[in-house]
């Protein structure tokens, strides 16, 4: 795909996701953010409450990783403080929040670093280790991690919920 190509992508994902984080629910109770967490899990696991979000570990070229429900690299950003997002507007049209009320951890995650906080749009953001979580617009598919030490504060977050500082391995055998 040729780079304009892939900027153009990247903008309308960035567009669908941000409408569809600021769409009105139509009074259903239905928010557009409960999609994503209330897929069908595979055979012998219960599906998350609405309203929560799964945060699980995947592996990638920086090692174990934290990623959502459907295996997109989650990001901390470093200018977040006291457990608060600083992340609106444009920043969250290229990060959006991981929201939900009712985070779950996966399989190799400590429950006890879960939590949330309340955005000033009103959302409820997920954080881990006290950090509020996000997802990258230009990351297309799991595993990818285009975000990685974006402007020297966007990190890719490992098990222990700490910046993962390295860069991405590449070449052969990753």
């Amino acid at each position: 795909m040729r780079i304009g190509g892939m900027r153009a992508a990247a903008i309308g994902l960035a567009l669908t996701m941000l409408l569809a984080a600021c769409g009105d629910d139509g009074g259903d109770g239905e928010g557009a953010g409960d999609s994503a967490t209330t897929e069908e899990s595979p055979p012998g696991e219960e599906s998350p409450a609405a309203g929560a979000a799964t945060v699980q570990l995947a592996e990638s070229d920086l090692g174990s990783i934290l990623v959502d429900a459907e295996g997109m690299t989650l990001y901390l950003f470093e200018s977040d403080t006291d457990g608060s997002s600083t992340c609106y507007d444009d920043c969250a049209a290229s990060w959006p929040a991981l929201v939900g009320d009712a985070p779950t951890g996966g399989e190799g995650i400590d429950a006890s670093l879960l939590g949330t906080t309340e955005r000033d749009d009103g959302d409820v953001q997920v954080t881990y280790a006290g950090q509020p979580l996000y997802t990258f617009a230009s990351d297309q598919a799991p595993g990818d991690v285009e975000g990685q030490g974006v402007g020297d504060v966007w990190f890719v977050v490992d098990a222990a919920g700490d910046a993962v500082v390295e860069e991405a391995r590449s070449g052969p055998g990753y």
